[in-house]
């Protein structure tokens, strides 16, 4: 499509409009003589990472353009308001242009690129009415209905307004420059919302970030039976892992399954097709799942499913309504992400470590109810929720020295720390907030807080510190970041350098009010020191890579009213952050990340990250599992059998480090609640003594046996076999195999090895629904980690089979 001929008068408005209580906005063509040194300074602001061109030289700009204005697809325009250039238009023809390659470009699209300038002066809605403007100036052309967008997946603030104009979003993308968001606006749409009068003043004048509609346009018929089919597969899977219910096999054909359910009600059964695999896991058909309701089939609902076995999961009724909420949030959440389109695992295989991060599609693996987040709102999702991809800035408080508690190592002052995280301009500014507060800004530390904890916790709740000026209130800080799938952990996009900040998030989600207690924050830097002395020395967690991300400072706040309470009230871990050593320092430039968790992804197509992964390494799955396993088993093994030292080693707390798609080393976080020493006779710290966990002989190797194979590897050898015809027992001769090539390197801990035997024929089977199921606001006793556990019978081991005896050991030796 030819849009204008290109011989053209620049000072010639193609189009103008005004707009009252605004201004003038007219649109002209760019001048490449005069306008490209106004663009140069555009370009180099801070905020403009997003365009590709900073750092770029007058010449190297004016010859981008020259390029993009020869074509006749092609079009870049200049915008002005009230006769001052204000931003930059560049409109395309989809069909030409590399993004017609990722979609199918009807002949009536438009694609569009729009940068605005940078303005010392604030004017209330600049930015929508800028858009409004181009959206009308665009539409005045017949031949096009329907405008494309593509920003870069982290410019949120450039898509939030696309959808605020009434662009819908589409599939991401990985472009060679970017990963990018589709969105779409048609001329249809956008006359819907044509605002009259004031409309557009009274639609801003609103805090909301989404429209009503917005916030409930993913809840679509066929994609809320899609979501609910497959939670309702899950919750099948995992409640009878547990044993708290029992499918009754009917008839087995050809290595699959006939099984029938039956609910409390005896109207109701659920048939589904199934091959029972190691682990008493179900490998269940989706489309198989039916639900009779007296013989008719009725559709399949994850809410009633809950309501019919509710007697079988042993829930009190009192916690039914609020597991009932968690239940319908994790389909909220699962039908956002169904209809959100992020790139396909094939493209992921490929992708930069928070584009991975924001394209997960489950959460916990094990979970039932994994995405409850009981607390956030509609807004709160879309701005917060890791999946959304949407960044945002901290809010930084002043919390007065005989409050607030700073913990950091000899190396990392307070003062250090904070030149590091804020520039000297936001320090300035945030003293002088204190200064005109009437306050000493020496008195105070600054304290990071997520921005949804301000506004519906600690405005309200903490309001008499503030209103004593033992908290100020100092603004948002200048980086931004990314909720990564552990909600509460944000990672700095602005300098990936930066330290990771876990903030204190009282929502409730998956068993806990997610808070931070100063009693496990207060010691976290001099844990990280004594843990990175006992293993950095140590020749095979050196050969194998392993490495710990050091949480390395923190600062809490004490509120007096609420001391009293323990260290474990959920108001006494409302306001505190921690700073944790970010991955990107650990990595070299051949090298890439993603959490251990992106193993066990499935993309809204039903495809599976790990076997494209695999795939795109070049190498077979034997020899991929065979470093993994050496990266990742062997190092848990050997803190086990050397030092007696356990963590949570799931999915997410593992970043894996790849090359060539390879796994080469992990990096563990969340050590500081986590990390546990069993043997009485380690000699820790008195700072650290609570690190000792009295925990009986026959639960010590749950850490392994719950936390790894049942926990991780039952997800992981299911997807191999589903998705890379890959069988379960060959799955299990590997991990057999890492185990034992570990016992012929260590020959001094055979003892260990027989009283701690990884081949036993089997253990006891650690429940995380009954867990939730018993207790959905705390599910463990956080002093005392064994003493809530719910076990329910025991698992046969599937590596139990493979044991050698030590002349097997010794002959595989020689």
């Amino acid at each position: 499509m030819k849009y204008v001929q290109k011989e053209h008068d620049s000072s010639a408005f193609e189009y103008s409009k005004t707009y009252s209580d605004f201004g003038n906005i007219d649109f002209r063509h760019l001048d490449l003589e005069n306008d490209i040194p106004l663009l140069h300074n555009w370009f180099n602001q801070d905020y403009a990472a997003f365009w590709g061109m900073q750092n770029t030289t007058l010449a190297a700009v004016k010859k981008e353009y020259e390029r993009l204005t020869k074509p006749d697809h092609y079009d870049v325009f200049v915008g002005l308001f009230n006769g001052i250039p204000a931003f930059l238009l560049e409109r395309y023809n989809p069909k030409e242009d590399i993004i017609g390659q990722f979609y199918d470009p009807k002949k009536e699209d438009c694609g569009i690129h729009i940068i605005v300038a940078p303005t010392s002066k604030s004017i209330h809605n600049f930015t929508w009415h800028i858009f409004y403007a181009i959206m009308e100036f665009i539409f005045s052309d017949d031949k096009i209905d329907r405008i494309l967008v593509e920003p870069d997946i982290r410019n949120q603030k450039m898509f939030t307004l696309c959808e605020r104009v009434g662009f819908k979003l589409d599939k991401k993308v990985v472009l060679p420059h970017k990963t990018a968001q589709l969105a779409f606006l048609s001329k249809i749409d956008f006359q819907k919302i044509k605002p009259t009068n004031n409309t557009i003043q009274t639609m801003n004048l609103s805090n909301q970030i989404i429209s009503p509609q917005q916030a409930i346009s993913h809840l679509q018929p066929e994609t809320w039976k899609t979501v609910n089919t497959l939670l309702v597969k899950k919750a099948i899977c995992e409640f009878s892992h547990e044993l708290l219910i029992v499918p009754q096999l009917i008839e087995k054909k050809d290595g699959w399954g006939h099984y029938v359910l039956q609910t409390d009600s005896t109207n109701i059964t659920y048939n589904f097709r199934a091959k029972l695999l190691e682990l008493n896991h179900l490998y269940i058909d989706t489309l198989s799942i039916k639900k009779y309701d007296k013989g008719v089939i009725v559709p399949v609902d994850a809410v009633y499913f809950i309501l019919e076995i509710q007697e079988c999961l042993g829930i009190d009724k009192k916690l039914l309504p609020v597991y009932i909420e968690e239940i319908t949030s994790t389909l909220y959440g699962s039908a956002y992400k169904h209809l959100h389109k992020n790139p396909t695992s094939k493209l992921l295989a490929v992708a930069d470590f928070q584009t991975i991060e924001t394209a997960m599609m489950e959460g916990h693996p094990g979970f039932v109810a994994n995405n409850g987040r009981i607390g956030f709102d509609a807004n709160d999702y879309q701005s917060y929720a890791p999946e959304a991809g949407n960044p945002f800035h901290l809010l930084w408080l002043a919390g007065h020295k005989d409050r607030a508690v700073y913990a950091g190592s000899e190396a990392l002052p307070y003062e250090k720390l904070i030149n590091q995280e804020l520039d000297e301009e936001t320090i300035n500014a945030f003293n002088k907030i204190i200064e005109e507060n009437g306050e000493d800004p020496e008195s105070y530390f600054f304290i990071p807080i997520h921005p949804w904890q301000w506004y519906n916790k600690l405005a309200n709740v903490f309001s008499p510190e503030i209103a004593n000026k033992k908290l100020i209130c100092l603004g948002y800080g200048p980086d931004q970041y990314f909720a990564q799938q552990s909600i509460r952990t944000l990672y700095n996009t602005t300098n990936p350098q930066k330290f990771y900040t876990k903030t204190a998030l009282s929502i409730l989600n998956m068993g806990f009010m997610r808070g931070l207690p100063l009693y496990y924050l207060g010691t976290a830097p001099e844990m990280a020191i004594w843990l990175d002395y006992l293993l950095s020395e140590d020749p095979f967690i050196q050969e194998t890579g392993f490495t710990m991300l050091g949480e390395i400072a923190s600062v809490s706040y004490v509120n007096p009213y609420f001391e009293a309470f323990g260290n474990h009230n959920d108001y006494n871990k409302m306001l505190a952050s921690l700073w944790r050593e970010s991955p990107m320092n650990k990595i070299t430039s051949e090298q890439r990340l993603m959490t251990m968790a992106a193993f066990l992804h499935i993309d809204h197509e039903g495809n599976a990250l790990l076997p494209e992964l695999i795939k795109a390494s070049g190498v077979s799955i034997d020899l991929w599992l065979q470093r993994y396993l050496k990266a990742y088993l062997s190092p848990i093994l050997h803190c086990f059998y050397k030092y007696d030292l356990v963590f949570m080693p799931h999915g997410e707390n593992l970043i894996m480090v790849i090359e060539n798609n390879i796994p080469v080393k992990v990096l563990l976080k969340d050590i500081t609640e986590e990390a546990a020493i069993l043997n009485p006779e380690i000699i820790l710290p008195e700072n650290l003594k609570r690190m000792f966990a009295p925990v009986p002989d026959d639960v010590k190797l749950l850490s392994v046996f719950t936390d790894i194979f049942d926990g991780f590897f039952r997800f992981m050898f299911h997807i191999l076999e589903e998705h890379a015809d890959y069988s379960e027992n060959r799955f299990w001769k590997q991990v057999a195999e890492n185990i034992h090539e570990y016992q012929i390197r260590y020959p001094e801990f055979e003892e260990k090895f027989n009283k701690y035997d990884l081949f036993e024929s089997e253990f006891k089977l650690s429940c995380l629904n009954r867990l939730q199921l018993n207790n959905n606001k705390q599910m463990i006793d956080l002093d005392d980690p064994v003493a809530l556990l719910q076990f329910a019978g025991k698992l046969k081991n599937p590596i139990a089979a493979f044991k050698k005896i030590k002349s097997d050991l010794e002959i595989t030796t020689n």
